[in-house]
């Protein structure tokens, strides 16, 4: 970078401005839309299963369907938006899901819902690859991972808001079910409209040579006394998506992939399924029991960003991993277990597992340079999908083929395995630039 339009002040150090706000509010409003979109289709499908006659295995594509997509949205999105910019899918994805959502209402062919649960996730995913690089390169380097975890908490605050709407809408009779999943069209279209008029990243133009545009940037919103940040450390390094995989960065690639697949594997599966799960789990309320698992839910993620900036990432990977793989174990092996103790224990599983996602935002971003930032979110996103759709898609089969303790022995494999990779690869990076 020349010394010409260098600062002695980097803009990341700059303190939070009303540009730091629209980005951070439009990325928030976005997750929220993507945490209800993936939390609605189980209270919908609850409903839904008589009406369109849903068997186990259409129960479990149909809830895998948008899984699925954010694997392959975010992984075409990440290179697209290193190439082309993180702003325009950020100002024009919310508007396609919007249209997507709308259209689950008028479809009564379980092939075609399923079909529009994909399309829907690859807007979720392409969201991801553009949306969080955008939000990390704006935003303050001191705040940025309790901004990015806080990215989490609004994305909880979404997934459990469409379990609470869903079940105030449940009883709209036989076509409730419809009602329920477009309302996932309502967060989707406060998103478009608040995300209009975000400015580019500064940090991506620079990188690909538009350094005069980043400046005019970085002065129009944070003032003239602020200038780019010296990225010697990272100049000359390619671009090129196969440098993910190269010596330097592949075990970083392996450990994003991996730690993020291992998480959303019992999240996802036990969430969106978690009537089916507490129902065979003989909860004796299973529609209160799941309003206290998502309460949990909240709560572990406030306390996970509370926590991000406290410990070490390799100590919040490994304790999160293991804890709730040994609670989740417990439940299974002691299945007669009081009732009362059962629902400690199910709040015990919710709080531990949702403070583990809190990384899911802030650690990957740490992982990848400047250059390929938006390509190794993206790549870590479309592998995680896979733990999150194959788990989401075979915990009502296999439930129905062998039980629904199966379905959770394989939850606590996922975390087991997630753990053993962090433990062997994953990088300290807190404290990091």
């Amino acid at each position: 970078m020349s010394q010409a339009i260098s600062s002695p002040r980097s803009f990341e150090e700059a303190a939070p401005r009303p540009v730091h706000r629209k980005v951070a509010t439009g990325a928030f409003l976005g997750v929220v839309t993507d945490g209800y979109i993936l939390g609605i289709v189980g209270i919908a499908l609850s409903y839904a299963q008589t009406p369109l006659g849903l068997t186990s295995f259409w129960m479990g594509l149909i809830g895998a369907g948008a899984m699925l997509g954010i694997l392959f949205g975010s992984l075409l999105m990440g290179p697209l938006a290193d190439r082309i910019g993180r702003r325009p899918p950020f100002l024009t994805l919310m508007g396609v899901a919007v249209v997507l959502s709308v259209w689950q209402f008028f479809i009564d062919d379980p092939l075609w819902l399923a079909a529009a649960r994909f399309l829907l996730g690859m807007c979720v995913g392409a969201d991801y690859a553009s949306g969080i690089p955008l939000l990390s390169e704006w935003t303050p380097e001191k705040k940025r991972a309790r901004i990015l975890s806080w990215h989490l908490v609004m994305w909880t605050l979404g997934f459990v808001l469409s379990y609470i709407v869903g079940a105030c809408l449940g009883e709209l009779g036989s076509d409730g079910w419809r009602w329920i999943i477009i309302s996932s069209a309502v967060p989707g279209a406060a998103a478009l409209l608040y995300r209009l008029g975000t400015p580019e990243s500064p940090g991506w133009l620079a990188r690909r040579g538009r350094e005069a545009e980043a400046l005019e940037l970085v002065h129009r919103h944070l003032g003239p006394e602020y200038g780019l940040p010296r990225r010697e450390e990272e100049s000359g390094g390619s671009g090129s998506w196969g440098r993910l995989f190269s010596p330097e960065l592949r075990y970083n690639t392996i450990v994003a992939g991996v730690f993020f697949a291992c998480q959303v594997v019992p999240f996802f599966a036990i969430g969106i399924f978690l009537t089916l799960v507490l129902e065979q789990l003989n909860m004796s309320n299973p529609h209160l029991s799941g309003i206290l698992y998502n309460v949990f839910t909240m709560v572990g993620v406030l306390i996970g960003t509370w926590l991000i900036d406290k410990i070490t990432r390799r100590f919040y990977l490994l304790s999160t991993f293991y804890g709730a793989a040994a609670i989740l174990a417990v439940m299974i092996l002691w299945n007669g277990m009081p009732g009362s103790l059962a629902l400690v224990m199910l709040a015990a599983l919710a709080l531990v597992l949702a403070m583990s996602i809190v990384l899911e935002f802030a650690y990957p971003p740490e992982l990848f340079p400047t250059e390929l930032r938006a390509s190794g979110v993206g790549l870590a996103v479309a592998v995680s999908r896979i733990g999150a759709g194959g788990g989401t898609f075979l915990l009502p089969v296999i439930s129905d083929a062998f039980g629904i303790y199966a379905s959770l022995w394989m939850c606590v494999a996922a975390l087991v395995i997630g753990g053993v990779v962090c433990h062997l690869w994953a990088p300290e990076t807190s404290g990091r630039a």
